[in-house]
């Protein structure tokens, strides 16, 4: 397993987890075929665990098995990534419906004051953590809906579309409208103008999909660091 091995053997969940976020992060190029061997060769396990861990990244939609051929890494499919997107407007606005019933506002004020464009919390450097910060603003107002299967399916729903969000950041500016547009969010529904608040969250969505959809192959592909499992 490389110098990523660690002195133990993976269990079954670790295995599944590893190949899952490889996938997400583009880390195993989409479309690429990889096989039970190579995987149980690479994490230097058996090939029961390896075929429990690809069964169920087959259910979830990461890869599809092909009996006596392997198994095919999902490819990237501008038409589907578009429709995740269309779901995720809908999700958020909706959690910002079921927030905007509540009467105590102190988590989300605090929420937003993270993103005080005064402040800049998180700095200017177009970074992991910086992406890492904008995703979990979306899943930290998604929780304040106290929603458990609306969180769940917007998780889902970041887990297919992370790549392409984390690419998604041309320059500098992306970066200050980011802290504006998270801020004034978080304002409008303190002050009850929910639907001003969820023209807010479309309107970034929607930039967000736009700037993702520029984003050529060779930018997706290109620039990280690829496992092979040959």
């Amino acid at each position: 397993m490389s110098s990523e091995t660690m002195d133990q053997k993976p269990n079954p969940q670790e295995i599944y987890s590893t190949l899952r976020e490889m996938i997400i992060a583009l880390r195993v190029a989409p479309g690429s075929r990889v096989t039970e061997s190579q995987l149980a060769d690479y994490f230097s396990v058996s090939r029961t665990p390896i075929r429990a861990a690809l069964q169920r990244l087959e259910s979830e939609g990461f890869l599809t098995i092909k009996s006596k051929q392997g198994c095919f890494i999902r490819n990237i499919d501008m038409l589907e990534i578009s429709q995740y997107y269309d779901v995720r407007v809908a999700l958020e606005n909706q959690a910002l419906d079921e927030i905007s019933k509540q009467t105590d506002h102190r988590a989300l004020a605090e929420l937003g004051e993270l993103w005080n464009p005064e402040k800049l919390h998180f700095g200017l450097e177009i970074n992991d953590a910086l992406k890492e910060a904008e995703e979990n603003f979306h899943l930290e107002l998604a929780k304040l809906s106290r929603n458990k299967v609306l969180i769940q399916y917007l998780a889902d729903v970041n887990d297919h579309i992370r790549a392409m969000r984390r690419l998604g950041w041309p320059n500098s500016k992306s970066v200050t409208d980011t802290y504006e547009e998270h801020y004034r969010i978080c304002q409008l529904l303190m002050a009850g103008e929910l639907a001003e608040a969820q023209a807010e969250m479309t309107n970034h969505i929607r930039k967000s999909q736009d700037q993702a959809s520029r984003i050529t192959l060779h930018q997706l592909y290109g620039n990280r660091d690829v496992i092979s499992f040959d």
